[in-house]
């Protein structure tokens, strides 16, 4: 199978659009499924005052179109230059406010669950409706496109053929034994409910090329080893991340 993935490739190329350099693959089939399009520009002629505090534009007040949502502001409400990685761009680029604040929430992301998510962890995995479970390590490919699950058998799943994401959690509220529910990320909803729950598996629906039906897999922490449950809960707090931001690709 890694050779398999490696074949489809990871090359970039560096490309200038108005909104600034970006780093894209060289086959746009092969770009992050957590990446999102360039907007286009709201017209200039379209956009005489700020859209965020209505100051009309003239030549002493230029005009600056945010990057991420491609409306129009004066200096003021679009000064922030933040990372986009989402759109693949190399350096810092000028966003409005509110943009601003969704770019630097979405940085932890990149800064930590990807790469949780591509050193993987450990998991018994069952597939479909076995009573059998496999020992497995899995993780993210290198170009974020596949879950890769590696063990006795060897598996990937197109990270953009995932239909469904339920998270398995243990609760404790006070008083009562602990909880285990299931909460699907389609309605946008947490990981967890109450601040004391715990991750603690995984169900994935997802739907092969060429192949009718649904397909599913259900991914749990083991209770082997308390570093390895740690690292296994920290990967899937991560993939909860990476399906929002899944699902948000999809919406916008």
């Amino acid at each position: 199978m890694s050779s398999e993935v490696a074949a489809r490739g990871d090359a970039k190329k560096l490309v200038r659009s108005p909104s600034g350099l970006r780093m894209v693959p060289e086959h746009r089939a092969l770009g992050s499924p957590f990446g999102l399009e360039e907007p286009q520009w709201v017209p200039d002629r379209e956009c005489p005052r700020c859209m965020q505090c209505d100051t009309k534009f003239d030549f002493l007040t230029r005009k600056h179109h945010c990057r991420r949502c491609g409306k129009c502001f004066c200096d003021k409400c679009c000064s922030q230059k933040v990372a986009l990685p989402r759109m693949c761009f190399v350096d810092p680029v000028r966003q409005c406010g509110p943009c601003a604040l969704v770019s630097h929430k979405e940085a932890e992301f990149y800064d930590k669950q990807l790469r949780v998510l591509l050193g993987g962890a450990t998991f018994l995995v069952t597939f479909g409706n076995s009573e059998k479970s496999e020992t497995m390590v899995c993780r993210l490919s290198n170009n974020q496109r596949y879950l890769l699950l590696d063990g006795d058998s060897r598996h990937e799943i197109d990270f953009a053929h995932i239909s469904t994401v339920q998270i398995l959690t243990e609760g404790f509220p006070p008083g009562e034994k602990d909880i285990h529910t299931y909460t699907s990320l389609l309605g946008s909803q947490p990981a967890s409910e109450g601040g004391n729950a715990r991750a603690m598996g995984m169900s994935l629906q997802y739907t092969v090329p060429g192949a009718e039906g649904v397909n599913q897999l259900k991914l749990t922490a083991g209770e082997d080893a308390h570093a390895s449950r740690r690292q296994a809960t920290a990967w899937l707090v991560a993939m909860h991340k990476a399906a929002k931001l899944l699902y948000e690709s999809r919406d916008q």
